[in-house]
This record gives structure tokens, C-alpha cells and sequence, in this order.
């Protein structure tokens, strides 16, 4: 593991920089991203920075990326946020840059990178940015920088809901906050559904299989995705619906994809899910995870194992 100081000297010695992250983009990917680059070009205006990867169209409001060609990645910097193994990075040519540095937040399995910095404890990659930020003299929190990066630590903590969510957290925010930040468009812009979506959640609710356990499982097909007109990223976005249910405690939630697979997407109130997201090609943390299932045999042999978990985990009296 690296110290903040050894990843703002490698920040501070290259003159290009590509920042990239994972795939289908959440707020704190797109926020540390775009957060850290604005700190390095208000502290380097000199540098080329560039952002990588491809655009989500419902996030478009929080940032945008650029074109960035093959050889932009000669002798550049490429730095990863919020990405936990290099299979989910959001573009393929990471590794052609001269040096790479991983700064996030999921459990370590896949320690790539020239220098990395993960912190586990951290609510989000945003989080750390701010402590990056915080901790290295040339990199100033200007107003712009923690719009992004609030937004970030908004999205990863569910709204400070979730229990990453620390002392420390808050008092982040609270920097933020005392800087001026437009808070109020942020938490309007992470609240907004679409009607479409509004109608996915009830059909979630209907479509919803919940155990005795508290395991819960639903399945959104491509027949109901051509219903509702939805795309695949809004299908995404309705995964914490389950959990306000009382009689929920962790649940699936399994997103057919083109090819006729799904995305699992995997969460929990205490039960730890994310072993079991890795049987499963995919991980995360463990509370919040996700998979891949080839048919919908595997979503139902997830959701047993998920079964399993909680009825282990109730057991022992957690």
C-alpha cells in the first residue's frame, strides 16, 4: 500500500493524466473522478487531464467524459477510482499508459496497479479523494471539487443511511457543505425517478419473492424492460427498493442483460453478501455486491445460498 504522499509525488511528476473507472458508473465513481481531476488541474493548469469511459445517460448532470484516443495514452498517468478489479474498468487500454495507481474503497482482491491506495473503511472512493486532497499541500478542496466529491459520498452512503457511513464521513461532508456547495440540487437530482421507473418499483414489489428468512429475490426480464420502455441503467437504479421492506433483510435483485444473462446485484442489512457474489464472477463489499448469472437457474441458485447466509448469520445472533 502506498501513502498519500507517494501517489501526489507520481500525480505531481507527470505532465499527462487519463483517470478512469468502472463500468455503469454510480455517483461516487463519476464524482471521484471528475473531483480529482478538477483538484489536480486548479493545482497543475499546465497538466493534461483527461476523464475515460463511457457516458451514463441518467448521470450526465453530475459529469460527462471525453474523447480520449489511443495515444493520449502514451507516457500518461492512468489512475483508477472506485474500481475494485481491472476486469470492471471502464476502459480497456488502462494498462497502456507508462504508470497506474488504484485509489478506492472495495475489498482488495485484485491489488493492481504501479501504487495503490484502498481504504476499506471509507464510505466511498470520494471520501478518500477528500482525504487525499486534505493531506497534500499543492491540492486545494475548492467549492468545484467538492461538489463532485459529495455527490460521491451522497450516492455510496445511500444518502448517510448506510452503515459505512462514520464520524469521519460527516465531517467531510460538513467541509463541503461550509464551502458552499449547492447540496440541495444534488440531493433533488439523487432523489429523481422517471414515471417509468416509478412503475418499475411497484412491479418490483409484486414481483418480489421474500423467504421466511428475509431473504428476498425479483427479477426483471426483458419482457417487462420493453413494457416499461426502461433502459438497463434505469432498471439498475431501483436496486435499494427491497430494503424498505420490514420483512426484508438482504435480497437480489437479477437485471437481464442483451445476451440473455443477468446482472445480480446483491444487498444486505447485516448479512454479508459479497463471498457470495464472488461464486459467482463478481464481488464488492459486504453489504453491497455484485454477480453475473448465466440463466435463471443461477439466480435461483443464488437466491437459496442467499437463503443460507441469512439463516447463518440470524442464527448466531448478529
Amino acid at each position: 500500500m502506498n501513502s498519500f504522499s507517494e501517489i501526489a509525488q507520481t500525480i505531481k511528476d507527470n505532465d499527462k493524466i487519463i483517470i478512469l473507472r468502472h463500468t455503469n458508473p454510480d455517483p461516487d465513481a463519476l464524482g471521484s473522478q471528475r473531483g480529482l481531476a478538477n483538484a489536480i488541474k486548479e493545482a497543475y493548469p499546465e497538466k493534461s487531464v483527461l476523464l475515460g469511459g463511457n457516458n451514463a445517460e441518467g448521470l450526465k448532470w453530475l459529469s460527462t467524459m471525453d474523447e480520449v484516443k489511443d495515444e493520449d495514452f502514451n507516457d500518461a498517468l492512468v489512475i483508477v477510482t472506485d474500481t475494485a478489479n481491472t476486469e470492471r474498468i471502464d476502459d480497456d487500454r488502462y494498462n497502456n499508459g507508462k504508470f497506474l495507481i488504484k485509489i478506492d474503497h472495495h475489498p482488495n482482491d485484485d491489488a493492481y496497479g504501479d501504487q495503490l491506495f484502498v481504504n476499506t473503511d471509507a464510505s466511498s472512493s470520494s471520501e478518500i479523494i477528500a482525504d487525499l486532497i486534505s493531506e497534500v499541500s499543492d491540492l486545494k478542496l475548492s467549492k468545484n471539487v467538492a461538489y463532485y466529491l459529495y455527490a460521491g459520498i451522497v450516492g455510496d452512503t445511500g444518502r448517510f443511511l448506510y452503515p459505512a457511513t462514520t464520524q469521519h464521513t460527516m465531517n467531510v461532508a460538513g467541509e463541503f457543505l461550509a464551502l458552499g456547495i449547492d447540496a440541495k440540487n444534488i440531493n433533488i437530482k439523487m432523489n429523481e425517478i422517471t414515471l417509468p421507473q416509478a412503475k418499475l418499483q411497484g412491479e418490483l414489489f409484486n414481483r418480489l419473492k421474500i423467504d421466511g428468512s428475509g431473504a428476498a429475490v425479483a427479477v426483471i426480464d426483458q419482457a417487462l424492460i420493453d413494457q416499461l420502455n426502461i433502459t438497463r441503467e434505469q432498471a439498475n437504479s431501483v436496486v435499494s427498493t427491497p430494503g424498505r421492506l420490514k420483512e426484508v433483510h438482504a435480497w437480489l435483485e437479477a437485471v437481464q442483460k442483451d445476451d440473455g444473462t443477468y446482472r445480480m446485484h446483491l444487498r444486505s442489512q447485516g448479512p454479508i453478501i459479497n463471498e457470495l457474489a464472488k461464486e459467482h464472477n463478481g464481488g464488492g463489499h459486504p453489504l453491497a455486491s455484485g454477480a453475473d448469472a448465466k440463466d435463471l437457474a443461477e439466480v435461483e441458485e443464488m437466491f437459496q445460498e442467499l437463503i443460507q447466509i441469512v439463516n447463518d448469520y440470524y442464527k448466531k445472533g448478529e
